[in-house]
């Protein structure tokens, strides 16, 4: 077994309640090509055991961007009590704070929230695009600022202390390593737990210029051979 996926597998294999969130698309028609980082979700469940993993596909969610809340010329108001989700269902921790959630009614940040605060460690999944995490993770950590917003400027408790968290980006020929080292540090910066075992980056080639088609396809079987076997 690979070992980043050995230690991966062993670290989250004593604990209770993982979420592995996952956020690289594909177009819904496509049921027999899944994203290479979905299908190692799926092999972390596997391995763990189902009973103890969720997995939450971000993609599936209507998540509505970031209002910018933390950065208006009235200051940050991002996370203020005010911004409470008065809902039992959708915020049974009365941890949510987010306008957009508010403001949205159809949003559902609070399902990735709920899991979240209900996890001992959460592993977030997804592609390397253009030298930058995928659009889909992105929008999600902007509208999770509430987060680190309440102990960072609110100078409430970090609600994310005793939650371990890691990252894994896959990507093929461009800037994975520092897309992880950049996103642990945003994850340290939110308050979790940020655990080496469970940070990591698959990338299919250093050559920055190679972009043929044959080299996607060998990057599929590879990855599938190094991590699905």
């Amino acid at each position: 077994m690979n070992e980043a996926l050995k230690r991966t597998i062993e670290y989250l294999g004593g604990k209770q309640r993982v979420l592995i969130v996952t956020t690289s698309s594909r177009w819904a028609g496509e049921k027999d090509d899944l994203p290479k980082s979905t299908l190692l979700a799926r092999r972390f469940a596997a391995e763990v055991g189902t009973d103890r993993v969720t997995i939450l596909d971000v993609v599936a969610l209507n998540i509505h961007p970031c209002e910018g809340n933390v950065s208006t010329s009235r200051g940050n108001s991002c996370g203020e009590k005010k911004a409470l989700l008065k809902s039992d269902e959708k915020n049974p921790s009365g941890c949510h704070r987010c306008w957009a959630s508010i403001n949205n009614p159809d949003d559902e940040l609070w399902l990735v929230s709920k899991a979240l605060l209900e996890s001992d460690a959460v592993v977030f999944l997804g592609s390397v695009r253009w030298g930058q995490m995928n659009s889909v993770y992105q929008k999600l950590i902007e509208r999770l600022t509430w987060l680190e917003s309440r102990h960072s400027t609110l100078g409430e408790d970090n609600v994310l202390a005793g939650i371990d968290a890691g990252i894994i980006a896959i990507g093929h020929n461009w800037n994975g390593a520092k897309v992880v080292e950049t996103q642990k540090q945003v994850l340290k910066y939110f308050g979790f737990n940020v655990v080496d075992a469970l940070c990591w980056n698959w990338q299919f080639t250093d050559d920055v210029s190679d972009e043929s088609d044959g080299t996607y396809r060998a990057a599929a079987t590879a990855f599938k051979e190094t991590y699905l076997r």
